[in-house]
């Protein structure tokens, strides 16, 4: 009797890796369900959106490290009030005063990489008018300054973003990558559950078939008393169980089928038929190479290197943000005023300005102390986190591998264990019909061809679910030999 699902019998039955464009009733393999995952689903989009996210804000960090232009300004700044006036015998009036004031200044300023200071050059234009008994108009110009602001015993923050900067945006990118592994992963499971629930439905559709046609043999049976009423029931009984398991499988197979869809990103108007041959990767999976790329390509691995130059950063903070500090300004131009624009640009005049702060802590009852010492605590910690993530990274890897190596011979089992359970199964189909075993050994080869079946298919979901998974954990493909990217 033929079987009620037809699957190769040879060692491997598969996947196909490779597809090519999708037509519209053509089925798709897994490789092309992965690819329309990665391409339209929504969980893609959102990582894809992500990445562009973590992409802009590092254009944005280097874009601020180039100089930097503004402009600013009151236009105008309007003061009516009552104000003193110095007299020339030292007294001292009262007298209204309204005031216009008008400025506008450009300035070009730099962060510098080394010190964490800032260069700035600076040209600016103001105007003064006055109303009232002391009408004036004046105008003061400063057509350039060059200035110096320096911060001396002070973390140094711009050299410590630029070191934490290509880390970050290693890390997002990584992130990425495995992020379409796991939408690969999450794929390769919504495909087995609408494989497997065709198999199931195909199985109970011919299990349904093969009871219906007993059962009608078995009435004819008892009838002309060669079979017990006991068997009739048992009989009748197996039919009803099989046409209830159809009717499970039917509402399993649509629910499968329609997470699978909207995996995809497909409308639930357009044909969806999936396909397995059998064909597998021919590859072993080296366990030392495993080792390797996972401590090279792993989004973790970056980011314990991030958290460790976070943390040695906080410490650095810690000795220098509240202890003995200074601040160096200085700056040197030239200047000029006049009751007109024109000739405020006239005779111009040396500007200089040089201030030193300090800035010394005289009694802090020992929070300086405490402070760096909970930040080389927290260094300690990062450390010792990150050395438990790396020998996690590579153990992971490690067992991936050999996971993988387990599941191709589990797989291998499993295809055989399937045939051998079909044949013995139409057997005793076929003994059974010219009575040459009980109907107690007959459903009993039909559950151990179910079993055999359904282990067959999570053989196939375990193997495609190894591969994939050793593909997260490395970011490496072993199939292609080279760095998924």
């Amino acid at each position: 009797m033929k079987r009620v699902f037809s699957l190769q019998s040879s060692v491997f039955a598969a996947l196909m890796l490779s597809a090519g464009p999708l037509a519209a009733q053509e089925p798709i393999t897994l490789a092309r369900a992965i690819e329309l995952a990665q391409q339209q689903g929504y969980q893609a989009r959102a990582a894809a959106a992500t990445r562009e996210a973590a992409r802009y804000r590092d254009r944005a960090f280097y874009s601020r490290l180039m100089p930097q232009i503004s402009v600013g300004g009151f236009l105008p700044q309007y003061n009516r009030s009552i104000i003193q006036v110095l007299q020339p015998d030292g007294s001292t009036l009262f007298r209204p005063q309204d005031q216009v004031n008008a400025t506008m200044s450009m300035t070009l300023s730099q962060r510098l990489p080394l010190t964490g200071g800032e260069f700035f050059v600076t040209s600016s234009l103001a105007r003064l008018q006055l109303s009232g008994q002391q009408s004036s108009r004046t105008y003061s110009s400063t057509p350039v300054l060059f200035g110096l602001r320096q911060d001396l015993r002070r973390p140094n923050a711009s050299g410590w973003d630029r070191r934490e900067q290509p880390i970050r945006s290693e890390v997002a990118e990584r992130q990425y990558l495995e992020a379409r592994e796991d939408v690969a992963i999450q794929t390769a499971a919504l495909f087995f559950d609408a494989y497997a629930a065709r198999v199931a439905l195909n199985n109970a559709t011919k299990n349904a078939a093969v009871n219906d046609t007993l059962y009608t043999l078995n009435k004819g049976r008892y009838e002309v008393g060669r079979i017990g009423e006991n068997d009739l029931l048992q009989s009748e009984l197996a039919l009803l169980r099989a046409r209830t398991s159809l009717d499970g499988a039917r509402l399993e197979q649509d629910r499968a089928m329609a997470a699978l869809r909207l995996a995809l990103n497909l409308p639930a108007t357009e044909p969806l038929e999936i396909m397995v041959v059998s064909s597998v990767p021919e590859f072993e999976a080296d366990t030392a190479r495993a080792v390797v790329e996972a401590l090279k390509n792993r989004a973790s691995v970056s980011d314990v290197e991030l958290q460790e130059i976070q943390s040695r950063r906080r410490v650095t903070e810690a000795k220098l943000a509240s202890g003995i500090g200074a601040t160096i300004q200085a700056s040197y131009g030239y200047n000029a005023t006049g009751p007109e624009a024109s000739q405020a640009y006239e005779n111009l005049q040396e500007a200089r300005a040089f201030s030193l702060s300090l800035s010394v802590p005289l009694l802090q009852w020992g929070s300086h102390k405490e402070t760096v010492r909970a930040a080389e605590a927290d260094r300690d910690r990062v450390v010792n986190q990150g050395r438990s993530t790396l020998e996690q990274t590579a153990q992971d890897a490690h067992f991936a591998a050999l996971q993988l190596s387990q599941a191709r011979r589990n797989l291998t089992l499993s295809a055989k264990g399937d045939t051998v359970a079909a044949k013995r199964f139409e057997v005793a189909l076929n003994r059974y019909v010219i009575g040459r075993i009980t109907i107690d050994n007959l459903y009993v080869a039909q559950n151990e061809k179910d079993q055999a079946l359904s282990n067959f298919v999570q053989a196939l979901r375990g193997y495609w679910q190894a591969y994939y998974r050793l593909r997260r954990l490395t970011l490496y493909d072993f199939a292609a030999g080279e760095q998924i990217r």
